[in-house]
């Protein structure tokens, strides 16, 4: 595609042919993982429940506070992504792609 518009718009050629190693970075992942990096959903879902979770309080009496909230929420949400299998990339299908050889859960998620 970018070879057919480089006559046309060069400068956009540039740009392009720059972000193709950014844009297809999640082409080096596994296939099965493929299908769950290309949609932002489950971040969108996550942000959209902090929000509905913040406004709840609205006010909040200091910056620590804030972070608790928002910590817990983090916290609930990987321990229901790691228990879903098959909507989540688990610890054994990632194993793969690290370079370290000893990879394993941290004692808190046992």
């Amino acid at each position: 595609m970018v070879d057919q518009i480089r006559p046309k718009v060069p400068k956009l050629a540039v740009i392009m042919d720059d972000a193709e190693p950014d844009v297809l970075a999640y082409m080096t992942f596994p296939k099965e993982h493929r299908a769950k990096l290309h949609s932002t959903n489950p971040i969108e879902r996550l942000n959209g429940e902090i929000k509905r979770r913040t406004d709840v309080v609205g006010i909040f009496p200091n910056d620590a506070a804030i972070t608790r909230l928002v910590g817990a929420l983090l916290l609930e949400q990987n321990d229901e992504w790691a228990v879903q299998r098959a909507r989540y990339m688990t610890l054994e299908t990632m194993a793969p792609l690290s370079d370290d050889p000893m990879i394993s859960l941290p004692v808190v998620a046992r």
